[in-house]
């Protein structure tokens, strides 16, 4: 049975998917999508913390459809900048997860990324597979998945 790891860059996909196609992600479908190819043994979702109900929502929801939710402060800057970055946090938890699976699938299109693909691919021999809005997903990053899995249509709500 192929062990999967699934982590979610949610700043990342609400938006891009919101400025690529004008729409939410579908967590559910990902899910089915992820369950019909083996067992997932870690989901994460990683998330700012605004404090809104809209917010609480869509964390509960996650939540229901399996994922843990990890939440950082969002901090809004006096230049009117914000803060909420999650890509050491997701890079820690890929490293400590990849020995033990044989899927890593990321959801983003940072290619911050990239190195991290490429070091738990060779030193693990994971399955590196990426799901990301196309047009706005780092080329870096799709060249150091095994797989890119485009999000299209049928993904979205």
């Amino acid at each position: 049975m192929n062990r999967i790891a699934v982590f979610v860059d949610v700043q990342n996909i609400y938006y891009t998917c919101r400025q690529a196609f004008g729409s939410q992600f579908n967590y559910r479908a990902l899910w089915q999508h992820l369950c019909n190819q083996g067992e997932i043994v870690f989901a994460t979702a990683y998330a700012t913390h605004k404090g809104d109900d809209g917010q609480r929502k869509f964390q509960d929801a996650l939540k229901h459809i399996g994922f843990d939710v990890k939440l950082k402060p969002f901090i809004q800057r006096a230049d009117g900048s914000a803060k909420g970055d999650w890509d050491v946090g997701i890079t820690i938890d890929v490293m400590e997860q990849a020995p033990q699976v044989d899927t890593v699938v990321l959801l983003s299109g940072d290619g911050d990324f990239d190195l991290l693909l490429h070091k738990v691919s060779q030193d693990y021999g994971v399955d590196a597979r990426v799901y990301g809005v196309p047009t706005l997903t780092a080329h870096s990053l799709m060249e150091a998945a095994s797989e890119f899995c485009p999000i299209g249509p049928a993904m979205l709500l």
